[in-house]
């Protein structure tokens, strides 16, 4: 596991590397991440092996957004006047995330009453309709 996530680091700083070296305006983990995903693809043996510590960190993924939770508090005071602004940017932002996930999932899962029909089995719920 713990070499893993030396992998996960060295992505972040080749990213941070890149990002820095090519002056792109995209922020140097997002680019580790692309060049992680794309190594990934490439690699089946490199999935299996980071699969686990994925999951772990998947599991304890509310960790990791104490820090920017206490930045914000914190920093409350220079951001008092900005309350509406912040309140819009945080719900529209949720709205639109939950709209691509969601687009997201019907592109790459199929539809399961699709598949099960398509399969020749009949549910309850296929008999009701």
């Amino acid at each position: 596991m713990l070499i893993t996530f030396a992998v996960l680091l060295i992505f972040q700083c080749i990213g941070e590397g890149a990002s820095f070296l090519l002056q792109l305006p995209i922020p140097g983990p997002v680019v580790g991440m692309l060049l992680l995903f794309f190594a990934l693809l490439l690699s089946t043996a490199l999935l299996e092996q980071m699969e686990a510590t994925a999951t772990e960190l998947l599991r304890h993924l509310s960790l990791l957004f104490v820090p920017a939770g206490v930045g914000i508090i914190v920093s409350a005071s220079s951001v008092q006047g900005h309350w509406w602004g912040v309140v819009v940017a945080v719900v529209s932002s949720t709205v639109i995330t939950l709209a691509a996930t969601a687009a997201v999932m019907r592109i790459f899962i199929p539809n399961r009453a699709t598949s099960v029909s398509s399969q020749g089995s009949t549910s309850k719920l296929d008999n009701e309709s």
